[in-house]
């Protein structure tokens, strides 16, 4: 049997659950209260997913009000230092690296043998595409155990989001393997912002489970659930401006993903030692704009 073929059967199963109604229930279940239900919820997880407590802020269990609080915990000061340079490009979440390197036009690498493209990651609109078409993009995957909080790469100014919804496939590499244009099939956030290299998107790719995307200018983006594509757009200043400093918050799973991070053509180099199946940290210096670097 092919290795495709292997693949298909494994994810079977995952096709057959009822996404948005399991998706529903985990977001209840992750915000109730009850002492005894939340504490045995969280100690089980942490210990099923060996999760490190020593360096979040709060390292006792019991002390989370609800699942949802510990899944999306802070971490100590400290714990996740920011690569320094106003031109150094720092990755923005933990997790592993699915895929990094250079778009091809309008289309990005998904997995071995799948491609998908890049206007319809950003909702269809070829404007919006246009800036990062061949541009250097790195696909980022977070796993149960991650710290979910997801910060900036790079200062910059929010200049636009869109809300597109979809599907709520896994996104786990088998799943990447399996499903044709999984990343611009699921529901996503994509915000747009003007940095020291140029226009930056960070695309949060929603998957089974992720009851709630939100980022701390808007709050919880989903739920509600719609059907129809949703679009701000920020001032450069004056009421409603948002900039954020480099290695700030932006945003945040209720349950883990996929980030996205999208650059012009030209703008960054990756470091070389940073390739797929790479493990990253949050902070970590994943590349660098073009030109003289801090």
């Amino acid at each position: 049997m092919s290795a495709i073929w292997g693949d298909r059967l494994r994810h079977l199963p995952r096709l057959l659950l009822p996404q948005r109604s399991l998706t529903r229930v985990v977001y209840r279940l992750a915000r109730v209260r009850t002492p005894w239900f939340k504490d045995a919820l969280i100690r089980h997880f942490a210990r099923r997913f060996q999760v490190n407590l020593d360096e979040a802020l709060e390292p006792n269990p019991g002390a989370y009000r609800d699942f949802n609080a510990f899944f999306t915990r802070a971490l100590k000061p400290g714990a996740r230092p920011v690569a320094p340079g106003d031109r150094v490009v720092c990755c923005p979440v933990d997790g592993a690296v699915s895929q990094i390197g250079f778009a091809e036009a309008d289309t990005l690498l998904q997995a071995k043998g799948r491609r998908f493209s890049l206007t319809a990651l950003l909702g269809g609109d070829a404007e919006r595409a246009r800036p990062f078409q061949g541009g250097a993009f790195a696909t980022l995957y977070l796993s149960p155990r991650d710290y979910h909080r997801i910060h900036m790469p790079l200062a910059g100014r929010l200049r636009e989001m869109a809300h597109i919804p979809g599907k709520l496939f896994s996104v786990s590499p088998l799943t990447a393997r399996v499903v044709p244009e999984l990343f611009a099939r699921n529901e996503r956030v994509a915000a747009l912002f003007d940095t020291p290299a140029g226009p930056m998107a960070l695309v949060l790719v929603g998957a089974v489970n992720v009851a709630s995307i939100e980022t701390v200018w808007a709050g919880a983006i989903t739920p509600p659930l719609g059907e129809s594509i949703r679009h701000w757009r920020y001032p450069p200043n004056g009421e409603g401006a948002t900039r954020l400093d480099k290695g700030m918050e932006m945003g945040r799973f209720n349950l883990g993903s996929t980030v996205i991070l999208l650059f012009g053509r030209g703008a960054v180099r990756w470091e070389p030692d940073i390739h797929p199946g790479a493990t990253a940290r949050m902070g970590q210096r994943l590349g660098k704009a073009a030109g003289p670097v801090a």
